[in-house]
């Protein structure tokens, strides 16, 4: 097991000197990560907006990927080391080469984390503890077990079940589309008792409206500051088109892939520029089509997945978005920044996805891309601030146990 740590924090994750009444100050932070960016940003989101980004250590729950470890991979990750210990040893036992099977993987050890959190707390005081993702629930859980007085434990996404577990969990609120009317229409009944979740969220649950991410002021005018000179010139304006991936509640394919490009093609004259990004997801045949087709076109830069990565820059100097209907976490960042969003592919979703899809519309944040747009007109909308609003509700949670965060 192994430990990853910025160099110039030690196990406290604080510099020696930091003044202040400790026992009731929370002044450090750990993000504990699956190894998905998706997941992780919204633990650093949460994190930056509570003030204490420059003050957290990040540990991470990744289990092995190839060969065994796919057919293994939608177990819990507590029955699936106990699983990997059990196969290693009986291949050992037979002289068997393990193949497949990775010999090290990288997890945060809940027992040290929670001695840690004991050890040290008269000194530094409480410890505010944010993991994200299903691998993450196991350990996250165990902290708060073992060292109950000491932590303050956010888990960030629906864990399914067992919610007393945890001290905050946060979630978007489509996750209980499936106890609203129209989302129980669509479950048989003799399915309903299987479908999580099962009851109304408790006293215990924060419901945001999208994705928290990692994306606010700060982090806009740091991008605006970085790729400015860059992005200098471009005509304007410069629209930005990221392309995810289908998903079983959002299914599309080459089909979408051509219609995009035909409204591309019809919007193309009023667009300065047009920057278009695929993310891990995009199917490489949806990628080829757009590429193939735009890719020699002037307006045009299709980014080709190297570093920089210039995400945090279009989020922060496009005049408008147009994004694939299937990813909640891009659409979320977008509506973030309050400029106009246009997706694409939202009459294709099922369930939770056209749930959020409907609240997005309702709020005015994102219209459908019909081809017909002038990409130059603006139009405003409350922005998203599930972020700011999550944390002021850690916040809240805090003070009722007599701790205050000390940024």
């Amino acid at each position: 097991m192994r430990r990853t740590q910025p160099p110039e924090l030690d196990i406290t994750g604080l510099p020696e000197n930091l003044p202040g009444n400790v026992h009731g100050s929370v002044k450090r932070a750990i993000v504990i990560g699956n190894g998905c960016a998706g997941a992780e940003s919204q633990c650093f989101g949460l994190v930056r907006s509570l003030g204490l980004f420059d003050r957290h250590l990040y540990y991470s729950v990744a289990r092995p990927r190839g060969g065994i470890n796919r057919c293994l991979q939608w177990l819990p990750i507590s029955l699936y080391k106990r699983i990997h210990h059990l196969i290693r040893s009986i291949c050992a036992g037979f002289s068997i080469k393990a193949t497949g099977i990775m010999d090290v993987f990288e997890v945060a050890d809940a027992k040290q984390i929670a001695t840690m959190a004991r050890s040290t707390f008269d000194k530094y005081g409480p410890l505010l503890v944010v993991a994200s993702g299903s691998d993450t629930i196991s350990v996250a859980s165990s902290i708060r077990r073992l060292a109950m007085e000491n932590v303050f434990v956010v888990q960030v996404q629906h864990p399914r079940s067992r919610l007393e577990r945890f001290d905050l969990v946060i979630t978007p609120r489509h996750d209980y589309y499936s106890l609203t009317p129209e989302g129980k229409r669509q479950i048989p009944f003799f399915l309903r008792p299987w479908v999580t979740p099962r009851e109304p969220p408790g006293r215990n649950m924060f419901l945001t409206t999208g994705a928290l991410n990692n994306v606010d002021a700060s982090t806009l005018r740091n991008a605006t500051l970085a790729w400015k000179d860059e992005f200098a010139l471009l005509s304007k304006p410069l629209v930005v088109v990221n392309i995810g991936g289908p998903t079983r509640s959002c299914l599309y394919g080459v089909d979408l892939a051509k219609k995009l490009l035909g409204m591309l093609h019809s919007i193309l004259w009023s667009c300065g520029s047009l920057r278009i990004s695929f993310s891990r997801r995009t199917p490489k045949k949806v990628a080829e089509i757009i590429t193939g087709e735009l890719s020699s076109n002037s307006k045009v830069y299709i980014w080709d997945g190297k570093d920089p990565n210039p995400h945090l820059g279009h989020l922060a100097l496009a005049d408008a978005f147009i994004i694939t209907a299937d990813s909640i976490s891009m659409l979320s960042e977008a509506c973030t920044t309050g400029k106009p969003v246009y997706v694409v592919g939202a009459e294709r979703c099922t369930w939770k996805f056209s749930d959020f899809q409907k609240t997005l519309h309702e709020r005015g944040a994102v219209r459908p891309l019909t081809g017909k747009e002038d990409m130059a007109e603006k139009w405003s909308y409350s922005p998203l601030n599930d972020n700011a609003e999550a944390a002021k509700r850690v916040i809240q949670d805090l003070a009722e146990r007599g701790w205050k965060i000390e940024a």
